[in-house]
């Protein structure tokens, strides 16, 4: 009898799964269940048979488009673990090393796990012009069976693998303004810093700059400005950031500019030599930037298409060109071409070709990665003597400098009359006849100011508040010592 019961009620169990999921929709674009629209018959005609009208069925993610985000999510990994850490680790003092390869590890963990729990809710749900909303807080609403839109109508990739691939985003800027302070911050002061400035910087602006519901509601020029109105606030602007030059770059460098402002300078500096002590984990770092950064920019077109070519291509060309741009200029005023320099380079056309990458031709990207080249080689000399502050591993000098460079000339090269692919027209479904350089280039000097200053404020409170909880700074003698050691109880070699 009992064993009869259990059977009728996984019975009546199992049939109310069924047809909840059955009737289930697809989410539009990173909006919560709640706010799917609903699917209504049409009216019988009087006097005539009622036809079932069949719905348009729900566009599904392509097999290759999210084989393809699946590889570009584990490569923007790959340019944090382990390239950036072999990157500044290799620009650190010896007996600093493995702290920073810690901080870097740490950081990244730490981040994903707060990008899970409600990041990705803050930065990717509608809310308002500045900061999200409380949909998918702790993932919640998010199943294989959820779709987020792309850049294209009708085309879809899984919102959990959007989600993923946005998580690796905010884990590598979150760990590039570390550099910047190296070799004298208390790794815990380190981890509230980020989550302060985590939660009040990179979400807003993350929002501000990317968020919108997607391209399939809009029909006309009255449902442009309505999915327009609900999108962030840069957004709605019109700036430009195909990967990240505002979101990424220049709001870690500003913070990490700050950051070498508030901790001081490293004993010593100025008057003990300070260098690198293994350009070849640098050079090492730095190539594993670059090939990861494939997965950064072309894998920001959220589709295995001619847009994501188009930022391969770019993210190739423009990186080559800052190498060579700043290898001839330390050539030329130095009198010697250095291994530091090319793996500077490198990074510094990587970070200026970001916000470029899938809106400019390979001709624009080779113009701004040799431009890059040679201001951010002013960048780590001239104007880091300009500014007076120990930026230990020159972060605004090579992402600041060069994400500026970058944001603003993106909105040159994207013309197309200069080769670039132009602003995209979702009503026309075209590229819009009519661009205007000079337009475009002061909505993305909007985007570099509010950008300077919203990460400059949040970093400047949220690192006074870690010293207040924990003292920004180590001992001296534990700095003398180095972090190793005194912070980690470890040594990256054995004499």
């Amino acid at each position: 009898m009992f064993n009869w019961m259990k059977r009728v009620i996984a019975a009546g169990v199992m049939a109310l799964a069924v047809t909840s999921t059955t009737g289930a929709l697809v989410a539009p674009a990173y909006a919560s269940d709640d706010k799917k629209p609903a699917v209504t018959a049409p009216a019988a005609t009087p006097g005539a048979p009622a036809a079932a009208t069949p719905a348009e069925p729900a566009p599904t993610p392509n097999k290759a488009d999210t084989a393809w985000m699946m590889v570009c999510t584990a490569l923007v990994m790959l340019m944090t673990l382990p390239g950036l850490a072999l990157f500044y680790g290799g620009l650190t003092r010896s007996k600093n090393v493995l702290s920073i390869l810690m901080q870097c590890m740490v950081v990244f963990s730490l981040i994903a796990v707060l990008w899970a729990v409600y990041g990705y809710s803050f930065a990717f749900t509608e809310g308002n012009a500045f900061f999200g909303g409380l949909d998918r807080l702790f993932m919640s609403g998010l199943t294989p069976e959820s779709n987020g839109a792309t850049f294209s109508k009708g085309v879809v990739i899984p919102e959990l693998l959007f989600m993923a691939f946005q998580a690796t985003f905010a884990c590598i800027t979150c760990c590039l303004i570390i550099g910047a302070f190296a070799e004298r911050a208390k790794f815990a002061a380190i981890l509230l810093f980020m989550i302060i400035w985590f939660t009040f910087s990179y979400l807003p602006i993350a929002h501000m700059v990317w968020f919108w519901a997607g391209p399939d509601a809009i029909k006309d020029a009255a449902s442009l400005e309505a999915v327009t109105a609900s999108a962030g606030w840069l957004w709605q602007k019109g700036i430009l950031d195909f990967a990240g030059g505002t979101v990424v770059h220049i709001n870690a460098a500003i913070a990490g500019l700050v950051g070498s402002y508030v901790i001081g300078k490293r004993i010593g500096y100025g008057k003990e030599p300070m260098k690198p002590h293994n350009l070849v984990y640098t050079m090492v770092g730095a190539s594993l930037l670059w090939f990861g950064w494939f997965g950064f920019n072309a894998g920001s077109a959220l589709e295995a298409n001619g847009s994501a070519a188009l930022a391969f291509v770019t993210t190739l060309l423009a990186t080559a060109a800052a190498v060579l741009g700043w290898t001839l200029g330390e050539w030329v005023t130095k009198g010697k071409p250095s291994m530091l320099g090319a793996a500077s380079g490198c990074v510094s056309g990587l970070v200026a070709i970001t916000p470029a990458a899938g809106f400019v031709g390979p001709m624009g990207a080779i113009i701004i990665g040799f431009v890059a080249g040679v201001l951010c080689l002013w960048g780590v000399s001239g104007l880091k003597r300009m500014l007076g502050a120990d930026d230990s591993l020159d972060v605004f000098g090579v992402h600041g400098v060069g994400g500026i460079t970058g944001a603003l000339l993106t909105g040159v090269f994207a013309d197309p009359a200069l080769g670039g692919a132009g602003i995209y027209d979702y009503v026309a479904n075209a590229v819009a006849k009519e661009y205007s350089i000079a337009s475009q280039v002061i909505i993305q000097a909007q985007g570099v100011v509010v950008t300077l200053i919203w990460s400059g404020v949040v970093a400047f409170i949220a690192f006074k508040i870690a010293d207040l909880v924990f003292g920004l700074r180590v001992k001296e003698e534990a700095e003398r010592e180095g972090l190793d050691i005194t912070s980690h109880g470890e040594s990256a070699y054995e004499s």
